[in-house]
Formats: structure tokens, sequence, C-alpha cells
């Protein structure tokens, strides 16, 4: 196999990982880069990212990047919603490109953005390529590992997904979205506004639910806050008793009147016992359980790069990973 070029676009926390990860690997190679934000235009991709120059000027502009760059793929790690991806996806379809981006609501849009997610598969059918969400979560390990371990299953009746862990040690970005340190007026604050909760958590229920061939009759999406019983000092903030150290959120489908799909996202700053878990009840009932869960800044970053090779490989369209080959690491 030759060596996979790509740019990357967006270079918040996610994105930098992301690049220091590509510069750690044999079999893919950044040639390009671009961020909107003009405090690093022109900036070494490399010197920005912490490593050693790169000879890669970070740009402000997918255009301006290609100027000079190639690559066979885009990297887009920049929003979490359909509406604020549409327009960078369309952008990028125009220059002909295949993208792996990490917008939690572009993991499975066919039912809670439809009519922007047959335009886009419109857009990359026109353009020859490919268009995938993934990420750790969603994208994997609430959604489509529980869907591929149904594989040795003759029937299934339901499907429940944990995924708990200690944020400490996710970005911090992340420890902000969930809500950590604040108070509970505050957090209930920006739960109504939409702007705190984990991004993807219904697109999983039916990215499950299409993988079984369910058609669901209603979703639901309960968001309540971890609530500090004793202080926590961290390298990044003090949490008073009180206030909240992140989310706990459950997210359910129906079939009728049967629910047929529970997942359950905690995430709080100094949750004491991280795991992942899937519970298949059916023939056989299947418990299949990560003993300390997996770190999700690492496994996003990983899976993201992976997914490259394979974003290749399949016909164009909008895909979701139940349309993707099996993902691996590669060298």
């Amino acid at each position: 196999m030759s060596t996979i070029k790509v740019a990357q676009i967006g270079l918040g926390p996610l994105g930098q990982k992301i690049v220091q990860y590509i510069a750690a690997r044999q079999g893919i190679e950044l040639v390009g880069a671009v961020d909107i934000d003009p405090s690093i235009k022109g900036l070494d991709l490399g010197s920005h990212c912490g490593l050693d120059p790169m000879q890669i000027p970070i740009c402000e502009s997918l255009a301006e990047c290609l100027e000079t760059a190639t690559p066979d793929a885009i990297i887009l790690t920049t929003v979490s919603t359909m509406e604020q991806v549409k327009p960078q996806i369309e952008e990028i379809l125009k220059s002909g490109l295949p993208i792996v981006s990490t917008c939690e609501e572009l993991a499975y849009p066919w039912d809670m953005a439809k009519d922007i997610a047959e335009q886009l598969d419109i857009a990359a059918k026109k353009a020859g390529v490919a268009v995938l969400g993934t990420g750790i979560n969603p994208g994997f390990l609430m959604d489509a590992l529980p869907g591929f371990l149904t594989a040795v299953c003759q029937t299934v009746t339901n499907v429940k997904v944990s995924r708990v862990q200690n944020a400490q040690f996710r970005r911090i970005p992340f420890q902000k979205k969930i809500g950590a340190g604040l108070d509970l007026d505050q957090f209930e604050s920006l739960k109504a506004s939409g702007r705190l909760r984990h991004v993807g958590l219904t697109e999983s229920v039916q990215l499950i639910a299409a993988s079984l061939g369910w058609k669901l009759t209603k979703t639901e999406d309960i968001i309540t806050p971890v609530i500090a019983d004793k202080e926590i000092k961290t390298d990044a903030m003090t949490i008073p008793v009180g206030f909240a150290t992140g989310v706990d959120q459950i997210g359910r489908g129906w079939v009728g009147d049967e629910e047929k799909i529970t997942l359950h996202f905690k995430a709080a700053v100094g949750e004491a016992d991280s795991f992942d878990r899937v519970e298949i009840k059916g023939e056989p009932d299947i418990i299949s359980t990560i003993a300390g869960g997996v770190n999700g800044d690492v496994a996003t970053c990983a899976i993201t790069i992976n997914a490259v090779k394979q974003i290749l490989r399949v016909q164009p369209g909008l895909k979701t990973m139940l349309d993707m080959p099996p993902l691996s690491c590669f060298e």
C-alpha cells in the first residue's frame, strides 16, 4: 500500500493530537493543514503541534492549502452539528476530496437531519468521493461495536450499552462540554440551550437500530448533572462541593411500547470506575466489558486516522460505519 497523503482541517486540541499521531505513524503522511484562527496562520504545523518543524504552513482556507498540497483525503475536526458542518463539507467536495470527519451528528444523520444528509449524499456522489462521520463515541463504542457483536446472535431482543469514564483524563474542551466545574444553575441553563450534552447519543441509538433493522417509534435523551460530594482539584480546575463534575446521560429507543435500546453515558471528573460494557439480550446473550474503559481522546484520533484508508475504497456518497469495510490499525 502506498503512503496516504492527508490534509488536516481544524487544529483545536483534537486536531493537534491527530497531527501528532499521524507524525508517529507509517503509511499516512500530512501534506497540508487549515484553521480559521488568524493568530496561527502561516505558522509551521509541526511547531504549532509541539513537534519538530514539518515545513507545512497552516493555511486559513482549503483553497490556499491546495495551491501547494495534493492530499488524497481530508480529516475534518471542527464542529459537532450537521448545520455547522454542511457548508464545510460542501466546500471540500468541490475539490473532489473524500472526508473523514469527527462531527458527532454526522455519525448517523439519516433520522435527525435527513434533509441535510440527503443533500450531502448527492454532493458526495456528484464529486465521486465518500464522506464519513466517525469517532469513538459516537462512531464505535456505543453503536458500531454493539452492532458487530450481534453478528454471532440468532436473535436479539434488547441492547444496552454503558460508557462510564473519568473525564479528568480527557481534553479540556471535552470537560467543558460536559459541564465540569459549573454550578447547578449554570448547568441547567446550558443544558436548556442545547450547549451542554454529550452530542451524538440519539444518533448512536439510531445507528444501532439501523444495523438491526429496527424501526424506532420514539427516542429519548435525558441529561442530569453528576454532583460533587467533595471538593475535587485537578491541574485544570477546582470543583467545589455541590457543583457539577460532568453529565449522566441516558438515551433510549423504542419499537412500539418496548424499550429496545438503552444507552448510558456518564462522564465526570473524578469518576472512580471507568468501563465500557455492551449487554445484548438474545440467543445467545452477550456481555462484553472493557475494564478501565477506552480513553476517548486517544481512540477518537486513532479511529479517525484508521478510517482514512477505507474511505478511499468505498463507493461515493455519505457513509456511516455500517457502510464501511472493517477498520483496523495500519502501518
